[in-house]
């Protein structure tokens, strides 16, 4: 058994993101092409990289069926153009799919058995809304082992209201205005531009060119958002204004050994720390990443104080809030989510991991006085994930 070695993130990108349905963007181009494209321009960034010394791709996806299934690590690598020689395989744990993928191969990487690994995610869920074909065991059920609505999120969302009366429908839509708001004022800096690649689409119009995420809405006011319906419950809190919307996309990285990428004169944009998944009643889902960052923490040696920047994964602001009540972390913490997340860039369940990891990627470049970073989302059925970055580019003078 090898000894174990630093695992560096060494650069990601996207797709953009883009609406869900008949009338998003990505309506006619199939998932896995959006993969493909995701995984060329990756390759492309990275010409010092040698294709054969790949050791394993792995896509995650949620609804692996259709132009989604087929084991999409093993059929995205040969259509990207990476050597027949290389392996790839298929993850699914729904949301957290990319930051598991990535998780693994690095702990692959740092015990010696890989050395470059990739690791992205894809969900086309105009093609394959979550649950499609899906045939629960009707013990769950039968057996009161879960509820008959947990695997509905919106739901699942309104329970953490219920439960914390604190999380108040306001809070969470002044969240929800503040993503919109921070995600166009990244746009209006370039900071966002430089990991998206852009797609060719097609529509009944003809041929256009994704290149920026589609469902930003930068004019939210608090005002419209109070006048929003709520879906899941009458008289309900979540709302499409303080909720990620439906969303397709791709995302890839690099991972690989600090060493190997010393080698090739690839950058390290960070160094994985650790991570940690746990479970949580599926019924209040959201909160899945609490115990998951208690875990890597532990296990790092690291308390929520030392962590400068988060990345947490909007699916819900309610789900957000309740993460960061916890911590007692306020809700305008400069720390978290300061480009704006999934509530109005979009959610491509399975793709969103390592959206967080390029976007804190980019953040620890501006921030060398951030030595700690962490990555964090809940994931259906009653589970949490979370990884913990440092930052290469720390220069020790102050903050975390």
């Amino acid at each position: 058994m090898a000894a174990m070695r630093d695992v560096v993130f060494v650069d990601g990108v996207r797709t953009p993101f883009g609406r869900a349905g008949e009338k998003g963007m990505y309506a006619g181009t199939r998932a896995d092409d959006l993969a493909v494209k995701a995984l060329q321009g990756l390759i492309e960034r990275n010409p010092s990289l040698p294709l054969d010394k790949i050791d394993d791709v792995g896509v995650a996806a949620t609804t692996q069926q259709g132009d989604q299934g087929l084991t999409l690590g093993r059929t995205v690598s040969m259509l990207a153009g990476i050597p027949v020689t290389v392996p790839g395989f298929a993850l699914d744990r729904m949301c957290a799919g990319a930051l598991t993928v990535a998780s693994f191969m690095g702990a692959a990487i740092g015990s010696g058995q890989y050395d470059i690994a990739v690791a992205g995610g894809v969900e086309h869920m105009g093609r394959h809304p979550i649950g499609l074909d899906a045939d629960p065991n009707p013990r769950f059920v039968a057996e009161k082992l879960v509820s008959p609505d947990a695997l509905n999120m919106g739901i699942t969302a309104e329970r953490l209201h219920d439960r914390f009366p604190a999380l108040t429908k306001e809070r969470a839509d002044r969240f929800g205005m503040l993503s919109q708001h921070k995600v166009q004022a990244a746009y209006d800096r370039g900071d966002i531009q430089a990991d998206l690649i852009p797609v060719a689409t097609r529509s009944a119009s003809g041929w256009g060119l994704a290149t920026e995420d589609e469902g930003r809405r930068p004019g939210t006011t608090m005002e419209a958002l109070a006048e929003l319906k709520t879906p899941f419950r009458p008289h309900g809190r979540v709302t499409a204004g303080n909720a990620s919307p439906l969303t397709d996309g791709a995302t890839m990285s690099f991972m690989a050994g600090a060493d190997t990428a010393k080698q090739l004169g690839l950058t390290a944009k960070m160094r994985l720390v650790g991570f940690g998944f746990a479970g949580v009643e599926p019924e209040v889902m959201g909160l899945g990443p609490v115990p998951s960052t208690e875990k890597a923490l532990k296990r790092a040696g690291l308390s929520i104080s030392d962590i400068g920047l988060f990345e947490l994964n909007e699916a819900f602001a309610v789900q957000v809030l309740s993460f960061t009540d916890h911590f007692g972390i306020a809700d305008d913490d400069p720390r978290v989510n300061p480009w704006g997340g999934a509530i109005a860039l979009g959610h491509p369940l399975a793709a969103s991991g390592v959206r967080l990891m390029i976007q804190l990627a980019r953040q620890f470049e501006q921030r060398p006085d951030v030595r700690y970073g962490v990555t964090a989302m809940c994931v259906g059925l009653g589970q949490g994930g979370t990884a913990i970055w440092e930052n290469p580019h720390f220069d020790g003078k102050k903050g975390k």
